[in-house]
């Protein structure tokens, strides 16, 4: 006999209460918030902190967006 695991959790996007394991979207409680999540890391919302300086290019190219107006980088 197997028993179903059962775990409620709060969303991490809306902090609805969901049973964990019979989620297809976990973390999250529905495809929504699980696209809402990943369109803040898309648009740099939400970003990893960095312990290494800015190189002297990386810092040439943030001003020159800054001076352009320019919201996309540079490769």
């Amino acid at each position: 006999m197997t028993e179903k695991r059962t775990m409620n959790v709060r969303c991490p996007k809306c902090n609805e209460s969901f049973s964990y394991y019979s989620s297809e979207f976990r973390p999250f409680c529905s495809e929504r918030c699980k696209q809402v999540d990943l369109g803040n890391w898309f648009t740099e919302n939400y970003r990893v902190p960095s312990k290494e300086n800015l190189s002297e290019d990386d810092i040439e190219v943030v001003l020159k967006n800054l001076n352009d107006g320019d919201t996309e980088y540079e490769d």
